[in-house]
Parts: C-alpha cells; sequence; structure tokens
C-alpha cells in the first residue's frame, strides 16, 4: 500500500533530498489554476456566483447565505453535550495558550529624549474559513477565532460550506461553536469563493471585505488565499494535511499506523510520511497499516491518501539523514517516535510532537496548541496559526528637539549621500528660524 523510497547508501545534497520528498504537485497545480478562476468570478459577480457555486459543488440552492440568528440558537440547543464539554475545554486550552503568543509593549530610549516604542496592533475585522466538505470541523472554529480574539480584533467572520442534508444550513455544530465564542457573523460559503467573498466582500450580504483571511482547507482554499493575499493578509496555505514520521526500531509499529491513517482519513489528497532507518519497523508498519485502514470508516478515503504519490515510507541510513530528510520536506506534522529524540534538531515543521502519547490527534483538539500549519514545504518560512496571524508590529517614534538635533548631521549625510537632500532639508527645516521662535536661537543644530 505504502510504497517505499530507499536512500540508502547515498550521500544526498540538501537539493536532493529535496527532490526526493513525496508530492501530490499536480494535483496542487491543477487547484491553483481553478481557483484563481473562481476567486476571480466571485469578485465579479458576487452573490449570484456564490450561489451557483453552491449549486455545483454542494448541491444546494436557494438557502440564506448569511445565517440566521434563530440557526444559532438551534444548533447550541441540539449540540451533544460531551461535545459541547470538549469545545469549552478546547476553548480554555487554546486561549491560554494564545495569550503567551502576545507580545508586550516594550519603549526603548535610544538617548535622552529618543524613544522607539514597539507596539502591537490587531487588525479591525478577520475572516474565518472553517471546512465542512469530507468532514466537519468545529475544532476549526475554535483554533481560529479564540487567537482572533486574544489577538483583540473587533470582529471576526466565519465562512462554512452549506451542508445538504441540513437543508443548505452550516453544519450546526460549526455554529454551535460559534455561538460558544460569541461569533454571529457566519456564512453558508465554501471553497474558493468563500475565499474570494471574505477578501473581497459581497455588498448583497452585507459582508465587508476583512484585513485578514485565515482557516486550513483543502487545495482549491490554498490556492485561493494565495489569489488574494496582497488584497488581504493570509495565515499559511494550510492545504491538504500532512504527518510525517521520524521512528527508530524502538517505536510501537501500531502505534505509527494508527497515526498515519488518522490523518490520511481527512482527505485523498492527504500525505503520510514515515521516515526510519528500520528495515524491520518499516515492514511491521506497512503490515499494520494494511490491517488497520480497511476497517475504518473513512477507509475509502485513507486508502486512497495512503496509495497516493504524496505519501511513502522512506529509508535511510541513520537518524541524521532522516532529520535532514525531515527538515527538507518541513512537513505539517511532525511525530518523533524516537528512543531519544532531540526536537532541537527538527527546525522545519509546523508543530513536532515528541513521543509516543503526543499523537497529532492531540494537537487537532486539545493540546492547546494550534492545528491550522503551514503544508507544502512552507513550514521552512512560514508559522502556524497564533494571535500573532491578527497583529501588525508598528513602532511609535517620540523625538524632542535635542534628541533630533543630536543626529542631525548624521541624517544629512546620509541623505546626500544618497541623493535625496530634500530628507536632509526636513531635518534642518527645523532648527531655522521660525515665526515661533527667534532665529539666533534656533539656528543652532546643535542647541
Amino acid at each position: 500500500m505504502l510504497r517505499t523510497i530507499d536512500l540508502r547508501g547515498r550521500a544526498l545534497s540538501a537539493a536532493e533530498l529535496l527532490a526526493a520528498v513525496p508530492r501530490a504537485g499536480a494535483a496542487r497545480e491543477a487547484a491553483l489554476t481553478a481557483a484563481a478562476d473562481i476567486v476571480a468570478d466571485v469578485a465579479a459577480r458576487g452573490e449570484q456566483s456564490l450561489r451557483e457555486q453552491a449549486e455545483r459543488f454542494d448541491g444546494v440552492s436557494g438557502h440564506p447565505i448569511r445565517v440566521p440568528a434563530a440557526h444559532f440558537d438551534e444548533a447550541l440547543a441540539a449540540l451533544d453535550p460531551d461535545v459541547r464539554a470538549a469545545l469549552e475545554e478546547s476553548i480554555r486550552r487554546v486561549r491560554i495558550a494564545s495569550a503567551a503568543q502576545v507580545p508586550a509593549p516594550v519603549v526603548t530610549e535610544l538617548a535622552p529624549g529618543a524613544v522607539v516604542e514597539q507596539r502591537w496592533q490587531p487588525v479591525g475585522r478577520a475572516g474565518v474559513y472553517v471546512p465542512g466538505g469530507k468532514a466537519v470541523y468545529p475544532s476549526s472554529v475554535v483554533m481560529n477565532v479564540v487567537p482572533a480574539q486574544v489577538a483583540g480584533v473587533a470582529q471576526v467572520a466565519i465562512a462554512s460550506p452549506p451542508q445538504r442534508e441540513f437543508d443548505g444550513r452550516v453544519h450546526p455544530d460549526i455554529l454551535a461553536a460559534a455561538r460558544l465564542l460569541g461569533v454571529d457573523e457566519v456564512y453558508a460559503m465554501g471553497g474558493a469563493g468563500a475565499i474570494s467573498a471574505l477578501a473581497h466582500g459581497v455588498e448583497t450580504l452585507g459582508l465587508e471585505h476583512v484585513d485578514v483571511v485565515s482557516g486550513p482547507g483543502n487545495n482549491f482554499v490554498a490556492a485561493a488565499k494565495r489569489a488574494v493575499a496582497g488584497i488581504v493578509g493570509v495565515d499559511a496555505e494550510a492545504g491538504a494535511t500532512e504527518i510525517l514520521i521520524v521512528a527508530d526500531d524502538a517505536a510501537d509499529p501500531g502505534l505509527i499506523a494508527v497515526d498515519l491513517i488518522s490523518q490520511a482519513e481527512h482527505d485523498e489528497q492527504a500525505s503520510a510520511v514515515l521516515v526510519t532507518a528500520s528495515a524491520s519497523l518499516a515492514t511491521a508498519v506497512r503490515d499494520e497499516v494494511e490491517a488497520r485502514v480497511v476497517l475504518t470508516r473513512n477507509a475509502d478515503r485513507a486508502v486512497a491518501a495512503l496509495t497516493g504519490p504524496q505519501s511513502a515510507i522512506v529509508l535511510v541510513d541513520d537518524l541524521a539523514t532522516a532529520t535532514a530528510f525531515s527538515n527538507a520536506y518541513a512537513p505539517e506534522h511532525l511525530e518523533l517516535h524516537l528512543a531519544d529524540p532531540h526536537p532541537a534538531d527538527f527546525t522545519d515543521a509546523g508543530a513536532v510532537f515528541v513521543g509516543a502519547y503526543a499523537p497529532v490527534s492531540l494537537g487537532d483538539y486539545l493540546a492547546g496548541s494550534n492545528h491550522v500549519l503551514p503544508t507544502g514545504g512552507q513550514a521552512r518560512y512560514a508559522a502556524g496559526l497564533s494571535a500573532a496571524t491578527f497583529l501588525r508590529p508598528q513602532q511609535v517614534i517620540r523625538y524632542d528637539r535635542e534628541a533630533l538635533a543630536a543626529v542631525a548631521d548624521e541624517i544629512v549625510a546620509l541623505a546626500d549621500a544618497e541623493a535625496l537632500p530634500a530628507h536632509g532639508e526636513a531635518v534642518t527645516a527645523r532648527f531655522a528660524g521660525r515665526p515661533s521662535e527667534p532665529a539666533s536661537a534656533a539656528a543652532d543644530v546643535s542647541a
């Protein structure tokens, strides 16, 4: 089922390791083209385009796209008490962890009268995408909305696909989670079209454009984020999920198998990769996966992911090569099943799960960490969703007359060196005679 990539006996450069990484490249390229067309159509035709997409992709029509208030109350009343308790605990944990991500303002005095303040300003309005196609994710409501609220975002709008089995409504569990978080602006729209609507706004729906779009989704959602980047801010392009497990011969093959399957059940494009120097472990994991996957509820979807080009068992000579391969892959989720793990060596990953009792499923729901993470190798340069996603660092500069005078000559020297003399004149003008002060007293820059 899982194909094998054998890298043993080869000294590979960083570029060669990257080339060996299993990816579903063709699927991503196709998604980029299709998503760009959908984004442009929604920007041009608004609600009409969204309704056509709902009928085409979701099989619904005539539904209210902006969710009425009554739907929230009905959804919360019908929510399973155990699910409500789990969501409330997830909210509590994510709120605590997100609060630690908000930096405190810092004031730096560079010289007497020369002060630079570093502060972090929240965006005014955030748009959150919550998937609802092959599976439903009330947990993603928590993972997106809580960091935005902790950051101080005043308005949060949620988009999630309309559900045919609920007469075109957003899934009630998603609405219930929104109600628990105090969000009452939710739109029944999905996929790339929803990303475009959040970015551009839709006047007939009363949907104002947002400043930042966040949230996980399939490859089309990730591609749509790329298409609207620059119009709005976006978090990392969290496309089809990925898990990479680095393991040695002390690891439990059964636990590795269930963790690979847990992510494969998300989507046919999900990536599940094991990297190990142990051929015996590789064989045992393959056997466990084949025995277990057919027993799962989403077996067809998981089998498609596990047999796709994006999934594999990678055999390497040693842990050092496994580490280098992992960093080249830069997975969304990295699990370390090692007798002596050194997570600091694994520099490129969206989130790192250490040990047999820290599966990705823990991070998906109740670890307190965020489950919206970069995919497709973006963890080499991009971060997962956090309060910082909704914050903008901003500097406030305060200099008095004496502090500016102390650096005036240096400013003029640099301005002249760059052939921008007006820059220097903007400084020296402040020390020339002005009606409000005697010319003799203001002429001396060093005063």
